[in-house]
């Protein structure tokens, strides 16, 4: 079995789309990113990439390559699920938590988590998505921006 953790940060802007882990959010700002900003995906892209061994986000999907702008994170999940496998694991569980003021995630997270389940081809037991302020400190207590992390545990496929 492997472990691995990962994180992500997205600044907020005005009249962005607002994918978390799949589902769009109602907003009236979201996240700049090079693909849709999606920052629970990413990190849990990058938690799989390092409990395989393979690299980070940026090594596989970089903001300098034209073909991931704009792209659904999703997308990016089910490229980086074949490159898990194709070294040999399979996913286990993941467990994650999103930090921001607002919008408030919890009518939300029943369906991050569906989405990210069949994204993960995993039961939906095995996926835990937490939401949590920042009780107004820092970037992301003022709502400047959007942060997640994520840890997955990997087991060798049979």
């Amino acid at each position: 079995m492997r472990v691995g953790l990962g994180y992500d940060i997205h600044r907020l802007a005005g009249g962005r789309p607002f994918p978390v882990g799949g589902v769009l959010i109602e907003s009236v700002r979201g996240p700049l990113g090079h693909s849709d900003g999606d920052v629970l995906l990413h990190a849990t892209i990058d938690a799989l990439l390092g409990a395989a061994g393979l690299g980070d986000i940026g090594s596989h999907f970089s903001p300098d390559d034209a073909q991931w702008k704009d792209v659904s994170s999703l997308t990016l999940v089910e490229h980086t699920l074949k490159s898990v496998k194709g070294a040999g694991y399979e996913v286990y569980n993941l467990d994650a938590t999103v930090i921001l003021e607002r919008p408030k995630l919890a009518p939300y997270i029943h369906r991050i988590r569906q989405t990210m389940a069949e994204a993960l081809q995993l039961p939906i037991a095995h996926v835990n998505v937490k939401a949590k302020t920042n009780e107004g400190l820092d970037t992301l207590g003022r709502g400047q921006a959007v942060a997640a992390h994520a840890v997955v545990l990997l087991e060798e496929s049979a």
